[in-house]
């Protein structure tokens, strides 16, 4: 008591003496006392000035007690404690007088502060986005099955310090995290450690551990009673065992000194000894999922599928000692079985696919993932047709050499790209979950559909088991996953009688377990996936918050997080002004929201902030004037085989390249001889300058196409203003002259397909130095040219998706003439290029029917073919293959008449 004491009136010395501490230092108590209407956020003064949380943190006196303590909690606290709070109390009351003058001297301090990136004032901006459902809001059903499981999004205070933090109780341990989507904690404590739990006024309440205490804040009274419900309940639980070993180590990825003990199967370290003698541990690490080695004479490496840490002990003697307990922890945490041993040799297998439930013992052996038992329950009720459920240590037979090769080397890692490739933070299921939402959740993931990573091919049923009889002629099982996942047929169902199957196919080529997996889904029903996602979901309003390198939403102005956005998550930034709509979009893998304010200025300052977030080193505050759109992508130039992950920005007139890896910056000059071309089917843009030419791929379908609207933007701005005629890809005019020259008397061509391995190389060149490409007459070759012909046309859009909706309406109208009409005003509206090279196409095809009596190939041959490549997903369409025959047989009357391009008179030939 007489150490509180001494702290708290050194404290108050400290305080008297100098009024430059920040407004974020004032405990909560104070801003009752200062407001009692509208509760402002404890931290958005320091916010506000740009003065960062480090900043605060080398000052901090993080655990006195008396920093942050409520009067609301004196009734709970012992009689020596309140003589305490008795004797600071002037202390406090004197702060709240000059409070207001801090302020202004805090302001005027940091004008004289070195110049530094400055943050968006705390004013929030608004922000739309989709409606979602919190953990941290469960149903009465949920809270009535586990009336201690609790998690939200919290405003901590820890002392002085405070953070916004994803905190979650499971009825033994609260935990809290930077990150929701975060393996390890940054606090983590036993119920059993705590001595006394408040409620106070605002959504706040405490939590006390001894001579430690929390205080937190809920974004509204429900969550609040929430918690405070939860860890009523959660008293009187017994407490962790004693420690098998506990004692100081070194951490060497933070360079500091930690207080490591094993308690049960887990290995909890803890920022100090006194800490340790608290219970409040920093994070809590399972042996279920975790192996230990040797690194040195005094070092030790606890490896685990999320991190690896790095330890070192005081000598030799301690190390080893530390080595052999955590070794005996791990072999009495794993249950031993063969198949369970070898499967667990990859770490990801270590946990459960869909919840994250250590020491996974089941399998679905179709859809290669390894489970728990609460989550093979869940996918036995889908049915066997949809999950064929196998257990580790029960169903030996099952357990081939191949299948087992196929899960070491694959399993949870190559199936959670594909099934789980897109799951929102706020859908993904813990250990915890209730079975009804587990069940919902895995038929989402399965049934449905709904995260999936769809096969580029995905449209059409004939391509796709076209491909997956190719792709499984070689290793590549994660894309069979994929083609199989996007409902590729195992079994051959075509009438052609020389068709092999898949599986006999995956046979002759020798690739094991490629047959293995195609035999588990030989008889699996195909999946009725959802094409879309709840169009009609609500979509909420937000006021949105920078911290540093977080977003913090709250339902009112100036409340407490309600959820938060990690920026590194961000994958697009797009300005979406438009007059005195000041608008920005913000995209990740899983949400998209859109940020709106009053005035320019302060959209460009948040919209800025992110830009730099993301960007990291590679910028300054000035370069990112007049940017409208940054993204995260990979990038391959020319003919190289590799993709290089960089994030690019666009401007008027010129476009960058960051490679933040290397820290480095280049930036490309766009203008009238650069060309943009679309390949949504692979969400990829095909950008060409004079000397170099870029293959620019994305994660996301929108940020591709809204790229491809912004680069034509962008470059059209460069231009002096005067409408250039189309012409025709060097690349195209090559194939088709050499086709006309050497390939009108090819039986079956542009149906009979070339070499794949040669189309694509040759693709490539084309692409690259279509002038230099060395073309060769022999009739193998000439089906290659087709074949690359073809692909590139593919990849080119040629009739841009937004336009085929009117086409398709124009090939259902009646009477030939009226549809020819149609198909000339239809042009007009296509860009000059498309225009020149549907046109040469066309005439080209025109030609080809002429020889078909040698050929073979009729015009509606030909237009069966080409209809896929004009209008894709349009092809099955009988009125559209009429269409592409008319567009042949007619061309002349279609082409060669004058087609206005924007006031400007292009005639096409």
């Amino acid at each position: 008591m007489k150490t509180q004491e001494t702290d708290i009136q050194h404290e108050a010395s400290v305080d008297g003496s100098s009024h430059q501490s920040t407004s974020a230092s004032v405990p909560p108590d104070l801003l009752d006392v200062k407001s009692s209407e509208t509760l402002v956020w404890p931290s958005s003064i320091s916010i506000s000035s740009g003065l960062s949380v480090e900043a605060l943190r080398s000052a901090d006196s993080d655990d006195s007690p008396a920093a942050s303590d409520s009067p609301k909690t004196h009734q709970h606290l012992s009689k020596g404690q309140h003589n305490v709070q008795k004797a600071s109390k002037t202390d406090k009351l004197t702060d709240v007088q000059w409070a207001n003058e801090e302020i202004h001297l805090q302001s005027e301090s940091l004008q004289k502060m070195p110049d530094r990136p400055k943050k968006p004032r705390a004013a929030t901006i608004r922000v739309s986005r989709k409606k979602q459902t919190l953990s941290g809001q469960k149903s009465d059903q949920t809270r009535s099955e586990f009336t201690v499981s609790q998690s939200s999004w919290l405003d901590v205070w820890k002392g002085r310090k405070h953070m916004v933090l994803w905190a979650t109780l499971d009825g033994n341990l609260m935990s809290m995290w930077k990150k929701r989507t975060d393996k390890f904690t940054e606090y983590v404590f036993h119920v059993a450690s705590v001595t006394n739990i408040s409620k106070q006024e605002h959504g706040r309440f405490s939590i006390h551990l001894q001579k430690k205490h929390f205080e937190f804040m809920a974004h509204n009274a429900a969550v609040q009673d929430g918690w405070l419900h939860s860890l009523y309940d959660s008293r009187g639980r017994e407490a962790i065992a004693a420690p098998k070993k506990h004692g100081p180590l070194s951490m060497k990825d933070r360079r500091k000194k930690v207080y490591s003990a094993i308690c049960g199967h887990s290995l909890w370290i803890y920022s100090s000894k006194e800490d340790f003698n608290l219970g409040l541990g920093m994070m809590c690490v399972s042996m279920n999922i975790a192996s230990v080695k040797s690194t040195g004479r005094y070092g030790f490496s606890l490896i685990t599928p999320y991190r690896t840490f790095n330890f070192s002990a005081d000598s030799s003697k301690e190390a080893s000692a530390w080595l052999e307990s955590l070794n005996d922890v791990i072999r009495n945490a794993l249950s031993y079985s063969e198949v369970a041993l070898r499967l667990w040799s990859s770490p990801c297998n270590k946990v459960c696919a869909d919840c994250g439930a250590a020491n996974p013992e089941w399998a679905s052996v179709n859809l290669l993932v390894v489970i728990c038992e609460a989550c093979a329950g869940a996918h036995r009720s889908m049915g066997s047709s949809r999950s064929k459920v196998r257990g580790l240590k029960l169903d030996d037979k099952v357990w081939t050499e191949p299948l087992i090769q196929l899960f070491v080397l694959h399993g949870n890692k190559t199936a959670n790209n594909v099934w789980g490739h897109n799951i929102p933070p706020t859908e993904q299921i813990s250990p915890l979950a209730s079975p009804d939402q587990r069940a919902e959740f895995i038929l989402a993931k399965y049934h449905k559909g709904l995260y999936r990573k769809a096969h580029p091919l995905a449209a059409s049923q004939k391509l796709l088991d076209q491909r997956l009889r190719e792709v499984v002629c070689g290793p590549a099982v994660e894309e069979t996953v994929s083609l199989l996942c996007s409902g590729a047929k195992v079994s051959c169902s075509s009438s052609d009688p020389e068709l092999k199957s898949a599986i006999a196919v995956a046979e002759s080529a020798g690739q094991a377990l490629q047959t293995e997996l195609l035999r588990h889904n030989e008889f699996v029903e195909a999946p009725d996936f959802e094409q879309t996602r709840h169009s009609e979901e609500q979509m909420e309003e937000l006021h949105g918050k920078l911290d540093e390198e977080r977003f913090l939403f709250s339902q009112e102005n100036q409340s407490a997080a309600y959820d938060v956005l990690d920026l590194t998550e961000v994958v697009s930034v797009f300005d979406c002004s438009d007059g005195e709509t000041h608008q920005f979009e913000v995209s990740t893998l899983t949400d998209r929201l859109t940020c709106s304010a009053d005035e320019r200025n302060a959209l460009l300052s948040h919209m800025t902030h992110i830009m730099k977030v993301v960007l990291a080193d590679t910028v300054k505050q000035d370069d990112l004037l007049g940017v409208f759109a940054v993204s995260k992508l990979s990038i391959r130039e020319g003919a190289a085989l590799q993709f290089a992950e960089v994030w690019c920005s666009l401007q008027e007139g010129e476009m960058s390249v960051h490679t933040l890896q290397l820290r480095s910056r280049e930036t490309l000059i766009l203008n009238a001889q650069t060309r943009c071309y679309l390949q949504s089917s692979e969400n990829c843009i095909l950008l060409e300058f004079p000397d170099r030419t870029f293959h620019m791929q994305f994660e996301l379908e929108h940020s591709c196409r809204r790229w491809h609207e912004l680069l034509q933007k962008a470059m059209s701005s460069s231009t002096d203003g005067q409408q250039r005629a189309g012409s025709v890809p060097t690349s195209v005019h090559r194939c088709i002259s050499h086709i006309t020259l050497h390939g009108l008397m090819v039986e079956g061509l542009y149906r009979r397909c070339g070499i794949a391995p040669q189309i694509s190389k040759l693709v490539d060149t084309l692409r690259v130095s279509p002038k230099e490409a060395v073309l060769q007459t022999d009739e193998l070759s000439v089906l290659d040219v087709s074949g690359a012909l073809k692909q590139i046309l593919r990849q080119s859009e040629l009739i841009p998706q937004t336009h085929r909706p009117h086409w398709q309406n124009a090939a259902a109208l009646p009477g030939e003439k009226v549809r020819l009409q149609t198909y000339r005003e239809l042009l007009k509206q296509l860009p000059p290029d498309n225009i020149a090279t549907l046109s040469a196409l066309c005439a080209h095809l025109n030609n080809v029917q002429k020889h078909s009596q040698t050929n073979r190939m009729t015009a509606h041959n030909l237009a069966v073919i080409f209809v896929v490549i004009f209008f894709q997903e349009l092809a099955m369409n009988i009125n559209m293959v009429q269409m592409t025959r008319e567009l042949i047989l007619n061309h002349t009357h279609i082409f060669r008449s004058p087609v206005e391009t924007d006031g400007a008179i292009v005639t096409v030939f």
